[in-house]
């Protein structure tokens, strides 16, 4: 990474990662990077075009034929060293993150921990790939299967996740055997930068990991190249939907994850101090911008009125500031143009009627006045009609919805397009067992927030949430990154028994 003169700051140039190395931008074209925490451009990025597309497809391709035939005890061996050097930079990638993305420093290396655990689960690659046999399906026939890698695989990935969403996918598709193209998202990329260098120093081959900085031209290179088998998205509903669709067209494999309204259902039994503390940390952490975020209290019967008492002074205490400020809940949100556009659905759930009892407009951080910083905001009275029911925000806004019982509430949540994940708070285990099996949506906590599954679990929503047949990472990962075959064998006797005519089977 060079820096370059760039206004009065001095701003890194980025580029990309391609088959092995780094290579600069040919296109002409740059997007910058922004600090949201001082609101200063930091970086530039290039934005690919088709033609180093081209290459990188052709590194990826080139790479495949020797790397599919590696046996996966070695791809395991290289994923420990891929660990060892993650762990040992993990400050500096966390960093990186904050820096591009402005979550708070303590926040970006948690995120640096489950990437790592996406690596520490493909290291067990040798067991996963393991398949079945049956010996003797008919006379001196045996049966087994076995999984194969796909090709060149890529990936779209969003702004908010910088490490952790990549490992969901270039870490799965290289243990299985597959290479890949990333392309991160243009405004969060330094991450992806140095985890294809460490992947490199690890001693993984070249061109097996590469990295491609762009737009939706970009990721229309990536659709539209014959050599790319699959293509996985991570971001929001139209836009996993048009690579879902695109992709599909030109028979490619999908693995498409789209928006999120989660809501959290607080039971008149729940322990208030515990629900409080799970909204205030998933609805404010990160500023609001996680998939996962919930961003829907739904107060059951009584509990409404303590439940917004609880939560006003816990919301108007946020303590605001730059990500890399220690003791702090919440930093900027990614963008100028993002913070407008959640203070455009504040306004429009005012305009609706809904009863903004925090508002977090105009907030303002002594020292960072530059930076794309909101308060939080909570509105109670929210009706299922209006935006900011219906509609991700992705920004530190906390609607409360009122219901009268549990099957109501269970109503409501299934009612929503999106179903990426819901959360009960309740002492009863019959309540939480009917809602478990009742709810339509794709992770579901009981007593947790944001119920992120853990790395050999898999994560993925329902309805509007998911496109394509498979979640992200897990051992569903193992599936979408590899074809199924089925092998059937007989090693004939020396007695020629003719053609035989009838269905195989074991009588």
């Amino acid at each position: 990474m060079n820096e370059a003169n760039h206004g009065a700051a001095r701003v890194r140039e980025l580029s990309h990662f391609i088959d092995g190395q780094h290579a600069a931008g040919t296109s002409g074209r740059f997007n910058d990077v922004f600090d949201p925490a001082q609101g200063q451009v930091t970086a530039r990025v290039p934005v690919a075009n088709t033609s180093e597309v081209g290459v990188a497809v052709a590194a990826a391709k080139t790479a495949f034929a020797t790397w599919s035939e590696t046996p996966p005890l070695k791809r395991a061996r290289l994923m420990f060293k891929f660990k060892e050097l993650l762990e040992a930079h993990s400050d500096e990638l966390a960093e990186l993150i904050t820096r591009d993305h402005g979550k708070l420093f303590s926040d970006a290396k948690g995120e640096v921990v489950r990437g790592i655990e996406i690596v520490e689960f493909a290291c067990g690659i040798p067991n996963l790939l393991k398949t079945d046999f049956t010996d003797q399906t008919s006379g001196g026939m045996d049966s087994w299967n076995l999984r194969q890698p796909l090709g060149v695989a890529a990936g779209v990935t969003p702004f908010n996740f910088p490490m952790v969403v990549p490992c969901w996918m270039f870490v799965m598709a290289a243990a299985t055997g597959n290479t890949f193209i990333l392309k991160p998202s243009e405004r969060t990329p330094s991450a992806s930068i140095r985890l294809a260098e460490l992947f490199i120093e690890a001693g993984f081959p070249k061109g097996v990991f590469n990295v491609v900085h762009g737009d939706k031209s970009t990721v229309d290179a990536l659709i539209d190249h014959p050599d790319v088998a699959a293509i996985s998205v991570v971001g929001s509903t139209p836009v996993a939907e048009y690579i879902y669709r695109e992709s599909a067209k030109r028979g490619k494999r999908v693995q498409a994850l789209g928006s999120a309204k989660n809501h959290l259902v607080v039971m008149p039994d729940a322990n208030l101090n515990q629900a409080v503390d799970a909204l205030i940390n998933s609805a404010y952490g990160s500023a609001g911008e996680r998939c996962m975020a919930t961003s829907v209290a739904v107060a059951v019967g009584r509990i409404a009125d303590d439940l917004i008492e609880r939560l006003m002074p816990r919301v108007r205490s946020l303590r605001i500031g730059g990500g890399m400020e220690p003791d702090l809940d919440m930093g900027p949100l990614i963008s100028a143009a993002h913070r407008a556009k959640v203070t455009g659905y504040i306004e429009a759930g005012v305009a609706a009627g809904a009863r903004l009892v925090v508002d977090g407009r105009g907030h303002a951080v002594r020292g960072h006045e530059e930076g794309f910083f909101l308060g939080g905001s909570l509105f109670d009275d929210v009706k299922p009609d209006m935006s900011i029911y219906r509609e991700e925000i992705f920004g530190p806004v906390l609607s409360v919805v009122r219901v009268p019982d549990l099957a109501s509430a269970i109503a409501l949540v299934n009612a929503h397009e999106l179903g990426n994940c819901v959360s009960l708070f309740t002492a009863d285990g019959g309540t939480a067992r009917t809602f478990t099996r009742q709810i339509q949506a794709g992770m579901v906590g009981i007593n947790v927030p944001s119920p992120v599954p853990a790395a050999w679990h898999s994560f993925g929503g329902w309805k509007r949430s998911l496109f394509g047949d498979h979640h992200a990472h897990g051992e569903e990962a193992v599936r979408f990154y590899t074809h199924y075959k089925s092998v059937m064998q007989r090693w004939p006797d020396s007695e020629d028994k003719g053609a035989e005519f009838a269905m195989p089977h074991a009588s």
